[in-house]
């Protein structure tokens, strides 16, 4: 970490003036088969498009508590990202009824619908499609963001010392999370070489460091899978031979 990295997004920013070209996120879902491999600049404009979704369409603002509730994804990865982008307070698997916004997958739209203030849905179906019907009462996700812009400018610039994420009842800073970022990296021994696997769900730090920000903070990448469990005998270990996997994340 350097001193002009003070939020999880100034992360990203440093990712793409280091090797916009590298790999930063590839997707496996072992129920569908789809794989997805996102660059940092490919993940860093999906971050601006959900960035300006959320500020524009959606009239989010610094300090608004949006609850997150989707499972290991690399949309979950841009949905964490954009709220760091914004300022706006990320709740993995809050409580919709408490938060401002609520972002869902297919399968917590019934406990999304709690929320009272804006709600996404998110297909999470391969190549990013739209639900066939969208679900009432909540914006389809992939039928919004295209069209949004390529590049984000917050309307106030991100405070670090200010509520980034809320996990495991803990509220974090945006300068917290940068440090913890840096620690997990550490420990889990990343560099700028690393391809992390991790088939963590990213509901709490463990999870989202492994998922994201570890190997984001160490210059490295991740590979995430889904639905790991799904796999089948030895898929694990040929995925990690195939994708050059230098580490493995495990719960503590």
């Amino acid at each position: 970490m350097n001193e002009t990295e003070r939020t999880p997004a100034d992360l990203l920013r440093s990712a793409l003036a280091s090797d916009p070209s590298r790999p930063l996120v590839t997707f496996y879902d072992d129920a569908t088969g789809e794989r997805v491999e996102l660059s940092v600049t490919t993940f860093d404009n999906w971050v601006a498009k959900t960035a300006n979704l959320l500020q524009g369409d959606l009239g989010a603002e610094p300090g608004d508590r949006l609850a997150l509730l989707l499972p290991a994804h690399w949309q979950t990865a841009v949905w964490l990202m954009a709220c760091f982008s914004t300022g706006v307070v990320a709740v993995p698997g809050g409580d919709p009824a408490g938060c401002d916004l609520v972002v869902s997958g297919p399968d917590a739209l019934d406990a999304a619908a709690a929320c009272a203030g804006e709600r996404v849905a998110l297909a999470l179906r391969p190549l990013g499609g739209r639900f066939p019907q969208p679900p009432q009462g909540f914006a389809d996700y992939a039928a919004e963001v295209p069209g949004q812009g390529d590049r984000f400018v917050p309307h106030v610039p991100v405070d670090p010392s200010a509520a980034a994420l809320e996990v495991g009842g803990e509220e974090l800073t945006g300068a917290e999370v940068v440090e913890r970022a840096v620690r997990s990296a550490r420990d889990l021994g990343l560099d700028a070489d690393s391809r992390l696997l991790s088939a963590l769900d990213m509901d709490d730090w463990e999870g989202i460091a492994a998922g994201l920000l570890a190997p984001l903070a160490a210059g490295g990448s991740v590979v995430l899978c889904r639905n790991a469990d799904r796999a089948a005998p030895g898929e694990l270990d040929r995925r990690g031979e195939a994708e050059r996997v230098t580490h493995r994340a495990a719960r503590a």
